[in-house]
């Protein structure tokens, strides 16, 4: 009877995290550069001296999917969306280097180019600050130039390049804050090869439909285990009614 109890029980729990998991997934459908989060479990034999007759479940590593979203143009200015494989480097927090794929850009009052969460965006030589009172073009290799206001016939001033990163998915982590980093916590390298569109942003990856018909499958897997361990009670009830006859 035990066996049926703790399987059915450590299931359900498990399935709860999943749809955890999906449901932050769906919360992040319109977050611009957003990589859905893969989440599973399994069953796991119960290693003791005795026969391995017993299991338990455990979740598998949450993982993510690096699929790209969609590029839809916005025709502003401060949008830029990373074509393929590729990040951009932001300063976190704590002042350390972290990546997104969030392209929707903004300029603070002290001129500094920020995510819309205020975070600092990096160049190639740290972050960009740029000139009041001039607009701000991005080449498809990610470097900033400006021009002013109202001057159609001026060449643009550069100001930099935009700090853009390629590693390894498989050394990529994601944060508490939505951000991803290196494993080892240590910078990624440049990598020329990264493009960048302008006037555009990526869509989040997450599939909504997928997403809700998962939903409803672990809504159905946990309400199963519900009735499995009913089941289990009301035969250990009537186990001990069987004893308490004999």
């Amino acid at each position: 009877m035990d066996k049926l109890i703790y399987t059915a029980m450590t299931s359900g729990k498990h399935t709860l995290a999943q749809m955890d998991t999906v449901t932050h997934n769906l919360a992040n459908i319109s977050t611009d550069g957003f990589k859905s989060q893969l989440d599973s479990f399994r069953a796991v034999p119960v290693v003791s001296n005795d026969l391995p007759t017993q299991t338990f479940v455990v979740d598998a590593t949450v993982g993510t999917n690096f699929t790209a979203g969609a590029i839809h143009p916005t025709d502003r200015a401060l949008d830029i969306a990373i074509k393929g494989q590729g990040w951009i480097a932001v300063e976190d927090a704590n002042g350390k280097e972290a990546y997104t794929r969030g392209g929707s850009l903004q300029v603070n009052q002290n001129g500094l180019l920020q995510t819309q969460r205020g975070l600092n965006v990096l160049g190639e030589s740290g972050t960009i600050t740029l000139p009041p009172d001039e607009n701000v073009t991005f080449s498809k290799d990610g470097t900033v130039s400006t021009i002013p206001v109202g001057n159609k016939v001026a060449n643009g001033t550069i100001i930099g390049r935009l700090k853009l990163v390629n590693p390894p998915e498989n050394t990529l982590v994601r944060g508490d804050d939505g951000l991803f980093r290196t494993k080892d916590n240590v910078p990624a390298e440049i990598d020329g090869t990264v493009q960048v569109a302008s006037g555009a942003i990526e869509d989040s990856n997450v599939n909504s439909v997928e997403s809700l018909v998962s939903m409803i499958n672990l809504a159905r897997n946990f309400d199963m285990h519900v009735k499995l361990l009913t089941s289990a009670q009301n035969n250990d009830e009537k186990a001990s009614t069987v004893l308490n006859l004999a």
